[in-house]
């Protein structure tokens, strides 16, 4: 069976996870270097005193492939696990580097309150709901949308 290459996004999953490495496997599917870059990455971002100027000596002390860290970092960043801070970034005194963001935290939070507004049946409207879903059907031409 092979492997997915998307994130593992599944809520028990999510509910089983313990440690930073299980947390980077779900973003990391199928692809044991990436996990393994991913994880070098975090550990040395976690640890850092303050921001991390640049990943090319992470090449040397680990033994990760530039494409591999670079894709790697793209993901990590993409996600808003990471960020980098550049040097015209007053908040850090001329300083430019990668650092570990909230982004992520924020953003699945803000996931979990929308997701709990959607099931409020306070603020919806029966019929707008109804045409949202009838658009949705528009965009697949194969799925016909009746209405019950």
């Amino acid at each position: 069976m092979t492997e997915l290459t998307k994130i593992d996004f599944q809520h028990r999953r999510i509910s089983q996870v313990s440690d930073f490495t299980e947390l980077i496997e779900m973003l990391f599917p199928g692809n044991r270097n990436q996990q393994y870059a991913a994880a070098c990455i975090f550990l040395e971002l976690k640890w850092a005193d303050l921001l991390v100027p640049n990943m090319a000596h992470m090449e040397q002390k680990y033994s990760i492939s530039r494409r591999i860290l670079q894709r790697a970092r793209a993901r990590l960043s993409r996600l808003g696990v990471i960020e980098h801070i550049s040097c015209l970034n007053s908040r850090y005194g001329g300083r430019h580097g990668w650092r570990l963001s909230s982004r992520f935290e924020g953003a699945l939070r803000l996931l979990a309150d929308k997701t709990a507004g959607f099931r409020s049946k306070q603020a919806a409207s029966r019929e707008k709901e109804e045409m949202l879903a009838g658009l949705t059907a528009a965009r697949c031409p194969s799925t016909a949308f009746s209405r019950e």
